[in-house]
């Protein structure tokens, strides 16, 4: 029987590397960034067009090659960082294993331009699918530009993959912001189909954040930085009150590399607790400073995975810095970005002899034994002494209205022809007479034939609200009310991305809105639907956010998420109190829906009681 294990051709072991290095454009632009890190640029260029599947570039100033060293850096474990295995526990560079650019060259057309500071010539070199197929000597700019065009072109299977040009432009931004984020004190700027999409100065990392994020992120910035004998932790973190529904901002660096860790993650979001929401997430940009000698970060291949010596330790100090920064930051905001804690608002330049002390003051005629303050105490017979009665807040009592007075609203009206709402299989029953309450500002109470039904008011509007969206997308017949003064909203570059590719949508529900330039929209309308809203800002970027999360946990198609997203944000809330007429037309539409008796997450809107139930229960004991 013949032999059947063979050596792999070195050209399809090479494409089997890249399908671990290279899954899509944005793992290219990656290691070609961390690349022209590692060569000491200061200025780095990024070129895409067409979301990096027709040419990704990337320019910088660094130290250049040789015409040898840029032959010898498309060989596979060819790379200038290690030298022996316990070089691997030494490595503070982004590249070390040398196959970035072999598995690049494996399946795309690259050209490379590499000149060396002190040498007048620099080396051209193009490499098709792991092919050298031209070297010379050229002129060109000190440093190195590598051009990858076409990706994927020899592997159609892997390109057929690949997802929409918005889709993959995004993940590229995604590790642009990492790369730039890590690096403030390197000048960057990333170009897209002819356009500047940024341009990062050199800079003090705030700034950075700032530039990359949004100028509104300035107020949302609070300083942290702690040193011990296992690492340093500094960077900055988000209030609380800013928090999103999205972990799209939260960055953690180990030795300037971005990683992502669900431990340390929880360190961060432990000290947070009693702060936030359970389903609000807030930002975070953290750099982690440690022995190399103590982490492996040889435990995944693209690098975003570490091991720790001493994991737990590294938790509880993230986690008690966290708690310690959030509990002496001045929530006064500071528009200096080189003022990184806000003590200017505690001193002042008034002379001191303008100081003066503050007036305290209080009633001479207080008499703790007056009649009225008799009466009230007596309501508490479990306290002992005058003391104890003086330390009681006045009203107290109301704070338990709930139990001593039922909290609901009661109307009732006359209907003009006689209804009924389907309810399942039940009716509501025909009155000439309707009795509705409120109950709570939550929910509203009806008689139904056997007995009463409550309606969960948000909920119900949602649904209303999801279908009628969902329509009015699927037939784009939104109708729209002109604002009468339009607004201007900034968003990150990111966030603009997504508004843009769902502008569609957006004049489909009948908001009226238009692309500014610079990242910023102007919203000149809003769908009629919508509640009356003076902040148009906060309404948009509330529905980026929470179509974003939806996207992420439901991977829901645009329309649906749209309308979801929109219903759950436009709808009333509870503790909202509402008129006859509201109550009425509540009902009435939710039993126009389609599924009235479900909400969007598939939980109950409405719950029956029937009268065999109250008997049962009144004569249970």
């Amino acid at each position: 029987m013949p032999d059947i294990i063979k050596l792999l051709p070195d050209s399809v072991a090479n494409q089997i590397a890249a399908g671990e290095v290279v899954q899509r454009p944005a793992s290219a632009v990656k290691e070609l960034l961390e690349n022209a890190i590692d060569a000491g640029a200061d200025k780095i260029q990024l070129i895409i067009k067409d979301a990096g599947k027709a040419l990704i570039q990337v320019i910088d100033n660094g130290c250049g090659m040789s015409a040898t060293d840029s032959r010898m850096c498309f060989e596979r474990h060819a790379t200038s960082k290690i030298r022996k295995a316990e070089d691997l526990f030494a490595i503070r560079t982004m590249g070390f294993r040398g196959e970035a650019m072999a598995s690049i060259a494996a399946i795309a057309q690259v050209e490379l331009k590499s000149k060396k500071h002190d040498e007048e010539l620099g080396t051209l070199l193009q490499v098709e699918a792991s092919t050298v197929v031209k070297q010379e000597a050229c002129a060109t700019s000190s440093g190195t530009s590598i051009a990858v065009k076409n990706l994927f072109y020899n592997i159609p299977a892997r390109r057929n993959f690949l997802k929409s040009n918005p889709v993959e432009l995004k993940h590229i931004l995604d590790e642009f912001q990492r790369v730039s984020l890590a690096h403030p004190e390197i000048h960057f700027t990333l170009h897209h189909d002819g356009q500047e999409v940024y341009h990062l100065p050199s800079t003090q990392l705030k700034q950075r954040i700032v530039h990359l994020l949004g100028n509104n992120y300035n107020e949302r910035l609070v300083p942290l930085d702690e040193e011990t004998s296992i690492i340093q932790v500094k960077g900055f973190i988000g209030k609380p009150s800013f928090a999103k529904k999205t972990r799209g901002d939260q960055f953690f660096f180990v030795n300037n590399r971005f990683i992502k860790d669900g431990y340390l993650n929880h360190a961060v979001m432990i000290a947070y607790e009693q702060l936030l929401p359970e389903d609000c997430f807030p930002l975070y940009v953290l750099f982690i400073e440690i022995d190399p000698a103590k982490i492996d970060i040889n435990v995944h291949p693209t690098k975003t995975e570490i091991k720790y010596q001493d994991e737990k330790a590294i938790y509880a100090i993230i986690r008690s810095a966290v708690k310690r920064s959030l509990g002496r930051y001045n929530i006064t905001p500071t528009l200096d970005f080189n003022q990184e804690t806000s003590f200017d608002g505690m001193l002042t330049n008034k002379p001191l002899q303008e100081i003066t002390a503050p007036a305290v003051d209080f009633n001479p005629n207080f008499n703790p034994f007056h009649e009225e303050r008799k009466t009230a105490n007596k309501e508490i017979p479990f306290l002992r002494n005058v003391g104890e009665r003086n330390s009681i807040p006045r009203n107290w009592g109301s704070l338990y209205e709930i139990n001593e007075k039922p909290s609901f609203t009661q109307h009732s009206f006359e209907l003009d022809n006689e209804k009924s709402l389907a309810t399942g299989d039940e009716k509501v029953e025909t009155l000439s007479t309707r009795q509705v309450f409120q109950l709570h500002q939550r929910y509203i109470i009806t008689q139904i034939k056997s007995g009463f039904m409550l309606v969960d008011q948000q909920a119900a509007h949602e649904r209303i609200l999801y279908e009628r969206f969902l329509s009015q997308l699927e037939q784009n017949q939104g109708s729209s009310q002109q604002s009468l003064f339009p607004q201007t909203v900034t968003l990150n570059t990111t966030d603009f991305a997504l508004a843009t590719e769902l502008l569609p949508y957006f004049h489909a529900l009948g908001f009226i809105i238009r692309d500014f330039g610079k990242n910023t929209l102007v919203i000149e309308g809003v769908p009629a639907d919508l509640p009356e809203n003076n902040d148009l800002a906060i309404m948009l970027e509330e529905l980026i956010e929470g179509f974003k999360n939806n996207h992420t946990v439901l991977k829901l198609d645009k329309r649906d998420n749209l309308a979801r997203t929109l219903a759950k944000n436009s709808a009333i809330k509870a503790g909202t109190t509402l008129e006859i007429e509201e109550m009425n037309n509540l009902i009435d539409q939710l039993f126009a829906c389609a599924m009235p008796n479900a909400t969007l997450g598939g939980k109950q809107i409405i719950v029956k009681i029937t009268l065999d139930e109250l008997f049962e229960r009144f004569n249970k004991y």
